[in-house]
């Protein structure tokens, strides 16, 4: 604000050829700072001294000749630099920035990224086909790195991400197996290495990573228990990657059901070299399995075919194993640790899917307390 004698405490002003107002001003790092803009009044100018003055005292500034960075630029660098990065997590975010930001918001310094570019953005990504699911992807993606530039680097003072909703990427519901179905579609396994797999999969709720990972130390027969401590990658270039699970919770020992006990005596007998650290699911050829050998060597089509469950995924035999969990009346920090969740969100999933079930638990309590009251009535 301008002093009594006329001149400001913080910046000055001057008037350019033009006629229009430019702004000049120290900032916190020392330096003599010109406005990324001009003004049409002294008035208006002054107006921004002002406002900028006041976000260097709140500690909300950001220099902007910072955030003349290009999106595509720090985006990258974000990918690199950030910390505990799984090396199928990198490959899907370069894909992600690669394939559906930089084409259109790369060359745009983060500085000048607004809020309705970002809609702009996101809209023509769903106008040109891309799923809604892809979508919900790369938008997280471009959120995380721009709260960097907002919370850490200080390039922006605030997130143009700001949709709601457009994180979500409303997958369609997957289906849940009976118990009699598991136990038919492993026997229907062409190779019958492949059926303890199935039954292992599903009722312990591992991953496909964990469960081709696994070791014969991995697997306590008599203890009924299986450990997850690390998971196969299948990286885009066909390397196969030994890494830790995908978080802290992953690291976790799961109680194998006693029925599915005897399956995993006999593959270990038959399939499984006597070594602690021999891979307890391999292919024919003794490699490190892959979804595709697993999907041909075992006709996981054909079996889903004859059972009439076409478009079933692996992936879904822990979904249905997840679900079971919660039908038996699991809490919530029981399903966490069984899933290997950090968060309570996807374990909510399950709990509100129990929902009839618990509805005859209210049943089965009502009748008992009527029961009761009878008993009293008579008495």
């Amino acid at each position: 604000m301008p002093n009594k004698d006329g001149h400001r405490r913080f910046g000055n002003i001057r008037k350019l050829p033009s006629g229009r107002f430019q702004i000049r001003y120290p900032g916190p790092d020392g330096r003599l700072h010109t406005g990324a803009t001009t003004y049409p009044t002294k008035t208006d100018a002054d107006r921004a001294l002002t406002l900028i003055e006041a976000q260097m005292i709140s500690g909300e500034w950001t220099d902007p000749d910072r955030g003349k960075i290009q999106l595509a630029e720090y985006a990258r660098a974000w990918i690199k630099e950030r910390p505990g990065l799984r090396p199928k997590t990198v490959e899907l975010y370069t894909w992600l920035l690669e394939r559906h930001i930089v084409p259109t918001l790369g060359g745009v310094a983060v500085g000048k990224l607004s809020a309705q570019m970002i809609r702009t953005w996101r809209s023509d990504l769903l106008g040109y086909g891309v799923s809604v699911s892809t979508a919900a992807k790369a938008y997280r993606l471009l959120r995380a790195v721009l709260m960097t530039a907002v919370e850490e680097d200080k390039l922006i003072a605030r997130n143009p991400c700001r949709i709601k909703g457009a994180d979500n990427e409303h997958t369609p519901e997957r289906p849940v197996l009976t118990v009699a179905q598991v136990f038919e579609l492993a026997d229907r396994m062409a190779d019958k290495r492949f059926e303890a797999l199935v039954l292992l999969a599903t009722f312990a709720s591992l991953r496909w990573g964990e469960v081709i990972a696994l070791r014969r130390s991995s697997i306590d027969l008599d203890a009924r228990t299986v450990q997850i401590r690390e998971q196969l990658v299948e990286l885009d270039g066909g390397e196969m990657r030994l890494s830790p699970p995908k978080s802290r919770a992953g690291r976790r020992t799961v109680s194998i059901p006693a029925a599915i006990i005897p399956a995993l005596t006999e593959h270990l007998a038959t399939y499984v070299d006597q070594a602690d650290d021999a891979f307890v699911f391999l292919g024919k050829r003794g490699a490190f399995l892959r979804g595709g050998n697993f999907r041909r060597e075992s006709k996981w089509a054909e079996a889903l075919k004859e059972m009439g469950l076409q478009g079933l995924h692996f992936h879904d035999l822990r979904h249905t194993g997840n679900t079971l969990a919660a039908q038996s009346g699991a809490s919530l920090a029981d399903l966490k640790a069984r899933m290997g969740h950090d968060s309570d969100r996807a374990a909510l999933i399950y709990q509100h899917a129990t929902r009839d079930a618990d509805q005859r638990i209210a049943d089965a309590l009502s009748a008992r307390v009527q029961a009761e009251q009878q008993k009293i009535a008579k008495g």
